[in-house]
């Protein structure tokens, strides 16, 4: 299989398909209605989390995504939910916007592909105005040694297939070094191959 074509044509749709799952969807719903103000979805992909945002108090929406064959998605969505999106099509290790630019940003089963997810932890910190707020939800590195091993003997090969996802990413750690508080950080398994499920979500800040 060409891995261009594999890539560009039917990956997208693969990662819709597994990040739309009920447990994921009861993620997102738990975590993207808090967004307010000016918001910056990092890794906004097919726009999965388009139904989950609180209209009512959004009053600017921009996408950052680098994967442009997802943004035909990302817009279909977006009009469903009566929601307008200013797309990017660039990564989120340097975002195109002034410091201070957004009172909210959100990153969801992201920060796994992110190559660099420290330098965009970081980016996303100066784009928030001082107290703006980080909420995220994101799979990573499990709290258990044997499911620890086994993510660090699939990531190799996962990434491959997956798109660049990382299975083993320490989100709390990450979180820290960027200079991001997270006083409410709440974790669980997912339903499904624990390798795969250990979830991390709640609410970072930025520092005043």
């Amino acid at each position: 299989m060409n891995p261009n074509w594999y890539e560009r044509t039917l990956l997208p749709y693969l990662i819709d398909s597994a990040c739309s799952v009920r447990a994921v969807r009861r993620q997102r719903a738990k975590v993207v209605p808090l967004a307010h103000g000016r918001v910056l979805e990092i890794g906004i992909g097919t726009g999965l989390n388009m139904r989950h945002y609180d209209k009512s108090r959004i009053e600017s929406l921009t996408g950052l995504d680098p994967a442009l064959e997802m943004h035909r998605l990302a817009q279909k969505r977006s009009r469903r939910a009566g929601l307008e999106v200013d797309l990017v099509g660039l990564s989120a290790e340097r975002i195109p916007r002034a410091d201070a630019s957004f009172d909210t940003v959100i990153v969801t089963y992201t920060l796994c592909t992110i190559p660099d997810p420290l330098a965009a932890l970081k980016e996303m910190r100066r784009v928030l105005v001082p107290g703006g707020q980080l909420i995220f939800c994101e799979h990573g590195r499990a709290p258990d040694a044997a499911v620890r091993r086994w993510q660090e003997r699939i990531t190799p090969w996962w990434k491959r297939i997956a798109g660049g996802c990382h299975l083993d990413r320490d989100i709390p750690a990450l979180l820290r070094e960027a200079g991001f508080a997270c006083p409410d950080l709440n974790t669980m398994y997912l339903p499904g191959p624990r390798p795969l499920t250990y979830n991390y979500w709640g609410v970072a800040f930025a520092p005043r």
